[in-house]
């Protein structure tokens, strides 16, 4: 009985020691894994579909194959915007219960209509498990056709918030103190971006390797008018501030936008309004290009639009994984007003 006690309590010490239960200053938490709920497996954006064979090649099945081989916009080629894999439910244990994104459909006589239920670190950390349940086959496809926009934003919104979290524990702090010395924001990006060039209301750092180039830049313009928000203002803004700070090898080349794939929309970053941009770029009188994408912010305090942007080179590679990486760190910008407001 002793040593039965002596076991549970050495591993009740065990589970909490794994767990970091304390807050920064703003809040936020490091994600930890612990006995309990262990390390999650995949890699981000990757999803896992539990279902029947029978379910998976029919209607449900099919209908949320066709939301995780959706290319994502804004790529020189088609890449889906997350990649799948599937596993039937009677291979559903506790080796495949640990993955990070998980999507189960559970069709049944007991289901009146086709409900949906999202749960997070149930069996691992980090992780997210969207169940569907439904009647039936069509019933259950219906519902996926439906929400959409909903099922795609559930998983990427997680994976944002899971790479932008780490980034508040563990980055590149000489980026982040030149951020906060030129703009007075809080910015964040990864530890292996570490080459930085510094110009007039711009940095540019880039991790500069042979073969794939990851880069994020920062930069500020004086506040004019909404229009600015709005897509032909935004790319003659944007090329103007590329070719003043990121010139190429010769006197004739420099970054320039390629206007006619370039998206925008407006989104909210930190309850604060923001205009995403992506889209191409290439170097001028030069064979070079790759993805971007960008969030405009105002800045109130100062009167000025603060950008952070991220772009990729990376010829004859895929490019989803590290723009969605460089993405992320852009969600971690806070603006003077923001962080007064959480003195």
């Amino acid at each position: 009985m002793k040593l039965k006690l002596i076991a549970t309590l050495l591993l009740a010490v065990l589970v909490f020691s794994a767990c970091d239960n304390t807050a920064d200053s703003k809040g936020r938490r490091r994600r930890t894994a612990s006995l309990l709920t262990p390390a999650s497996s995949g890699n981000p954006y990757e999803v896992m579909v539990v279902a029947d064979d029978s379910i998976w090649t029919g209607y449900a099945g099919r209908a949320i194959q066709t939301i995780l081989d959706k290319p994502l916009r804004g790529l020189p080629q088609d890449e889906p915007q997350f990649h799948k894999s599937h596993v039937e439910e009677k291979h559903y244990d506790n080796i495949t219960h640990i993955f990070r994104n998980i999507f189960r459909i559970e069709l049944g006589n007991q289901y009146t209509h086709a409900k949906m239920v999202v749960e997070k670190d149930v069996f691992s950390t980090p992780q997210i498990i969207i169940t569907l349940h439904a009647p039936n086959q069509v019933e259950a496809s219906m519902y996926i056709s439906e929400h959409t926009k909903e099922i795609e934003g559930i998983i990427t919104s997680e994976e944002i918030n899971r790479l932008a979290n780490d980034l508040y524990f563990e980055h590149n702090i000489k980026f982040a103190k030149a951020v906060k010395e030129m703009f007075d924001c809080e910015f964040y990006i990864p530890v292996d971006i570490k080459k930085m060039k510094i110009g007039e209301d711009f940095i540019w750092a880039s991790d500069d390797k042979a073969s794939t180039i990851q880069n994020i830049c920062i930069y500020s313009m004086p506040y004019v008018s909404e229009k600015m928000f709005t897509k032909k203002p935004y790319i003659a803004l944007r090329d103007t501030m590329m070719k003043r700070n990121i010139p190429g090898d010769k006197p004739n080349q420099w970054m320039q936008t390629n206007p006619e794939f370039v998206w925008t929309k407006n989104i909210s970053v930190q309850g604060q309004f923001a205009m995403e941009a992506r889209g191409l770029w290439e170097m001028r009188n030069a064979p070079m290009g790759g993805p971007f994408v960008s969030h405009s912010r105002i800045d109130e305090k100062n009167g000025r639009v603060i950008v952070v942007e991220g772009f990729v080179y990376a010829p004859d590679k895929m490019k989803r994984t590290l723009i969605r990486r460089l993405e992320a760190a852009l969600y971690t910008l806070e603006t003077p007003e923001q962080g007064k407001g959480k003195e």
